[in-house]
């Protein structure tokens, strides 16, 4: 028996607010995605994005009101997610499970032709190197010429004195807006499984470190990965601190 849509459309809800604590300007970053997986897919009748570590599809609705006529695979690798978005979504994406990065991962998205854009947000910060560039060099692959990958995170900023103002610049915006008040991320998870319609797809998720792992790469680590990837036109489209959304394109 699957999810109600009373239920998932709580937990999205409360997702919605508890990610806020930790991107900023949400549905900004949201519009700016948006805005180029638009200009990349000008003049494809049916475009395909990839939405890398989608949660519950939080990015995939919003690219799937603005552009109707994408085909869009929501990919994440937790189960309960993916569940909450095909019930709360179900238009919006085709929902799969597959672990970004690791060998095969791409086999899982079922394509039978080639990406246009491939879109991620504050997901990929916690691959590791290798998996990262292993990533990067599999979306090279699947992009087709002109095609983008862009990624919306927050990158690590280079030591010294700079890195101690992005910290404190990040610190002093969250203060004005008041961003503690909401949820976090351990306690929506701990609210989770105390959820008895949810049980049952609890067993089978892995269990996530809290706080999230982050690799630690800066944006010029990036750039380097994407352009050995073969994506030799980077560039950053928006920026605030240390919070990013890179394009590359193919």
């Amino acid at each position: 028996m699957g999810l109600s849509m009373a239920t998932a459309e709580q937990w999205v809800r409360r997702w919605e607010h508890q990610q806020q604590r930790y991107a900023l300007d949400r549905d900004e970053r949201f519009t700016v995605i948006a805005d180029v997986v638009e200009h990349v897919t000008s003049g494809q009748a049916r475009p395909v994005v990839a939405d890398l570590g989608c949660g519950p599809g939080s990015l995939a609705a919003r690219l799937a009101r603005r552009l109707p006529h994408a085909a869009i695979i929501a990919v994440d690798t937790d189960p309960l997610l993916l569940e909450l978005g095909r019930t709360h979504h179900a238009s919006a994406a085709r929902f799969v499970r597959t672990e970004i990065g690791q060998d095969g991962w791409t086999d899982a998205l079922g394509l039978d032709g080639r990406l246009d854009t491939a879109v991620s947000t504050t997901a990929l910060h916690c691959l590791d190197t290798d998996a990262l560039s292993r990533t990067y060099k599999d979306l090279a692959t699947l992009l087709r010429p002109g095609g983008a990958l862009v990624n919306s995170d927050g990158l690590c900023p280079v030591d010294g004195r700079t890195a101690e103002i992005v910290q404190h610049v990040g610190l002093r915006r969250s203060e004005r807006h008041r961003l503690s008040a909401h949820e976090d991320w351990e306690s929506w998870w701990t609210a989770v499984e105390e959820d008895p319609e949810l049980a049952g797809l609890l067993p089978d998720r892995p269990r996530r470190p809290s706080p999230l792992p982050h690799n630690g790469l800066t944006l010029s680590d990036h750039v380097d990965l994407l352009r050995q990837a073969g994506f030799d036109d980077v560039t950053t489209v928006w920026q605030f601190g240390g919070d990013y959304i890179l394009v590359a394109v193919r």
